[in-house]
């Protein structure tokens, strides 16, 4: 659209009376070229040898009308050579010949049925641009599918349309004539007139004289009638702004359905991931991450009742037993902080793991979905081996995460311990296991585990809560592990965040303004309004 706009519709309303531009358009083999130069009287056009032919479109103007086409006011895509110096199809090569009248120019176009796809896109390109169009067809060929969409376009867009049905065998004029005829009618196209050429030699390169003086005539009659030409030119203009307003109209529902299914692809991820995230406050909550080797290497650090019973002693004397039992086992404490970590960190991976795939299977439920999984544009999308997946570096962001979680304990107790005189003295001997035994309150809940590891959890439990009341009260010790829990509870979920971000960043890209469609709608009423008026 924006093409036919820039070549035909703006150019034209410019230059009203501009000359007619007549664009002879046709199957593969039709005889196009050979037309052309029959029309003019010498040869303006190279017929092309062998099929496909790739070669540049060739513009014939009368020489007072080589204003109108040096510069790029209409075609303005495709470079200018005079001279035969045209060596692609995306240059136009200007052909002057007195032989024309001054206002109608002829355009020689590439096949529109070629094998060759650039062939095929400057053939339509240049019937986009065309205030009138010469069919050329032969007797062979005049049913194919092919150029029959393009004749119905044409007549839905208003462009005015003339047909030469050429190399007619002798004798089947009868039988081919009136069955084209029929086919015309049936497509709206009745009133074009047809032209009809039988099979003959060539002299030098075209058609006998006289065999084209019909279509010659009537394209004569239509440049020179100033009236005539003006309505031809005002019907396909008209033709081509309400072609423009039907195409918006399509545009404009695809924008809607674009924004409805970005919509539902960014809705499906947040909803993965906010199951995701609640499920892994599950895990947190219930006991799961002190299954296996974290709750083996709590047993290793804190021996099996041996720190509850030196608690039943009087705090002053259990603090140096405490400071000692933890501060000189260093290896122990490492031990319990890496099988911690690398317990939340398993946890958040699964999860993360199995929001991606949920996330995939929805997504590829969908074209859109499946084609952004598939892309890989240059532009730093990730394409399907990377966003149908965690982020690569989710592995070092999740430790990192659980480190500064466990630092982060310290920095509780000390809030909560600031003023109560015992755990001051506590935390100033640097003594950090109370914070271990606070990921124990933490985490041990018994809700995830079953048979022997709930009593020994639960044991662990008792130990880490007699020690933290016996410190700070049993209602700071409360306080301190829904806190410690809801830390690490909003620093997984802002890592969740992070990995949904990359999903939802990917649709955003592509993702139209959701107000253009609305402002595309008002503009093809606006465009109807004049059509009307």
């Amino acid at each position: 659209m924006v093409r036919q706009l820039d070549d035909y519709v703006l150019p034209r309303l410019r230059d009203i009376d501009a000359p007619v531009l007549a664009v002879v358009g046709g199957s593969t083999g039709s005889g196009k070229s050979t037309l052309v130069n029959s029309l003019v009287g010498a040869e303006v056009s190279s017929p092309g040898v062998l099929r496909p032919t790739t070669r540049s479109p060739v513009l014939v103007h009368h020489p007072s009308a080589a204003r109108w086409f040096d510069d790029d006011r209409i075609l303005g895509s495709l470079a200018r050579v005079r001279g035969g110096a045209a060596t692609g199809s995306h240059q136009l090569e200007l052909v002057s010949s007195p032989a024309l009248p001054e206002h109608l120019a002829l355009l020689d176009a590439p096949d529109i049925d070629s094998v060759l796809d650039l062939n095929r896109e400057v053939a339509g390109h240049l019937l986009d641009a065309a205030d009138l169009w010469v069919f050329v067809t032969t007797a062979a060929r005049y049913a194919d599918a092919v150029p029959w969409e393009f004749l119905r376009s044409a007549a839905r867009r208003g462009v005015g349309i003339g047909l030469l049905l050429n190399r007619v065998p002798p004798g089947a004029r009868g039988e081919v004539e009136p069955h084209l005829r029929s086919m015309l009618a049936d497509g709206g196209l009745g009133d074009a007139p047809l032209f009809v050429v039988e099979e003959q030699p060539l002299h030098e390169g075209r058609l006998a004289p006289g065999a084209v003086d019909a279509l010659g005539a009537w394209l004569r009659r239509l440049a020179d009638d100033r009236v005539a030409r003006t309505e031809l030119v005002r019907r396909s203009l008209a033709g081509a702004v309400a072609d423009v307003a039907t195409r918006t109209s399509t545009v404009a529902a695809t924008v809607q359905h674009q924004v409805a299914v970005a919509q539902w692809l960014d809705d499906r991820t947040i909803e993965t991931f906010d199951q995701a995230r609640d499920r892994l406050g599950d895990d947190i909550r219930d006991g799961t991450v002190m299954r296996g080797e974290v709750l083996a290497r709590w047993q290793d650090l804190v021996g099996t009742g041996e720190l509850l019973r030196e608690l039943q002693s009087r705090i002053g004397r259990a603090r140096d037993r405490v400071v000692a039992t933890v501060t000189g086992r260093s290896r122990g404490v490492e031990r319990f902080q890496g099988a911690v970590e690398t317990g939340v960190e398993t946890l958040v991976r699964e999860r993360v793991a199995e929001a991606y795939e949920r996330v995939e299977l929805l997504w590829r439920s969908l074209p859109a979905g499946a084609a952004i999984l598939g892309q890989a544009d240059g532009d730093g999308d990730a394409g399907d081996g990377e966003l149908a997946r965690p982020s690569p570096d989710l592995p070092e962001r999740t430790s990192r995460l659980v480190r500064d979680w466990q630092g982060s304990l310290l920095d509780l107790l000390r809030e909560e311990g600031a003023g109560k005189r015992a755990a001051a003295k506590v935390l100033s001997y640097g003594v950090n296991g109370v914070a271990l035994v606070l990921m124990v309150g933490v985490f041990a809940q018994t809700g995830g585990l079953t048979g022997a590891e709930v009593a020994i959890a639960g044991g662990s439990t008792a130990v880490g809560t007699t020690l933290l009341e016996a410190l700070l009260g049993d209602q700071a010790v409360r306080r301190l592990a829904e806190r410690a829990r809801s830390d690490l509870e909003a620093r997984t979920g802002a890592l969740l965040d992070a990995e949904a971000e990359r999903l939802l960043a990917a649709t955003r890209r592509r993702r139209p303004d959701p107000q253009l469609a609305a402002r595309l709608d008002a503009t093809v009423a606006s465009l109807r309004r004049e059509l009307q008026a």
